[in-house]
């Protein structure tokens, strides 16, 4: 049974390192150091090597949570439905990639410790997010690495929407480098990814100003301010907000996130005056003006 949503979730008590966790398919694993925490999980480094310390050559992190709580039951069940290792080799072959940037799924299960109960998830262990990479390098990325990226992301948007699924959280954190190749980048953390189209069914489109400005504020859609689900479409006016701000270095709305109508209506406002509202932004150098406008007028 999924666990029921709730506002906020609660952040686990950690586990002790060295514990043995075992998954549903009964492989063990080690738990190694915490190496990071989000808002409501952590991460540790982990190993299939019982009878060793696990130490930074681990290749493998296990995602821990409460049993209650829900982002790892979501992110669980869309590696289960639309990201098994299989599925994803067969795709490329089929679009004759060499790459296509979804970490890889090991396992999952459940343990108990101190009368606590706590889902987990082992995946391949990657370094260091786009976020930090961003910031060290003062808030601006060169026109090749955005786009590069962009081509990227858009391999694994439309990897996961063929699989009936939304990121629903695209941004510069959630974006990480290979752990043994940083020449490699992941779309990682599918805690709110959605399935739009179950057994391709696609669901409604239903708006509900209880639930508006959903997501993270500066990226998120205009569908989500108006309270509806994540969509494709959505995805990618996302992606377009973080290339617009690594190429420019800010959005427009990044002063006012604490009054979200007001980012609604800003990205209302860029939407409806492309492309000038975005060339004119553009770092000097940079020919974003003639290439946009080429783009614009061959998909009229």
């Amino acid at each position: 049974m999924p666990p029921k949503r709730c506002a906020k979730y609660n952040l686990p008590v950690p586990l002790p390192e060295g514990i043995i966790l075992k998954d549903t398919e009964k492989r063990e694993w080690r738990l190694g150091p915490l190496i990071a925490q989000g808002g409501f999980g952590l991460i540790y480094l982990a190993s299939p090597c019982l009878d060793i310390p696990v130490d930074d050559r681990a290749v493998h992190v296990i995602k821990v949570e409460y049993l209650e709580n829900g982002p790892l039951f979501s992110e669980l069940k869309f590696y289960q439905r639309a990201a098994k290792q299989e599925h994803i080799k067969k795709w490329m072959k089929l679009k004759r990639l060499s790459f296509l940037g979804i970490p890889a799924f090991w396992g999952s299960g459940q343990a108990e410790h101190n009368g606590k109960s706590y889902r987990f998830m082992v995946m391949e262990r990657l370094g260091e997010d786009l976020q930090t990479i961003f910031e060290r390098k003062g808030r601006r990325f060169g026109k090749g690495t955005v786009l590069q990226l962009g081509l990227r992301m858009l391999d694994v948007l439309e990897y996961i929407h063929e699989n009936e699924y939304v990121h629903g959280d695209i941004k510069a954190a959630n974006l990480l480098l290979g752990s043994g190749n940083p020449c490699k980048v992941y779309l990682a953390d599918y805690g709110l990814a959605y399935r739009y189209c179950p057994n391709g069914n696609h669901k409604e489109y239903r708006e509900n100003p209880k639930k508006g400005h959903n997501g993270t504020i500066e990226f998120t859609s205009l569908d989500a301010h108006k309270g509806a689900a994540p969509s494709r479409r959505g995805d990618l006016e996302i992606l377009g907000y973080c290339m617009m701000q690594w190429m420019c270095g800010t959005l427009p709305w990044e002063g006012g996130v604490k009054n979200p109508d007001a980012v609604q209506a800003a990205k209302e406002e860029l939407l409806d005056e492309l492309p000038d509202s975005v060339t004119r932004r553009a770092p000097p150098g940079s020919d974003c003006a003639g290439r946009f406008r080429k783009a614009s007028a061959t998909t009229r």
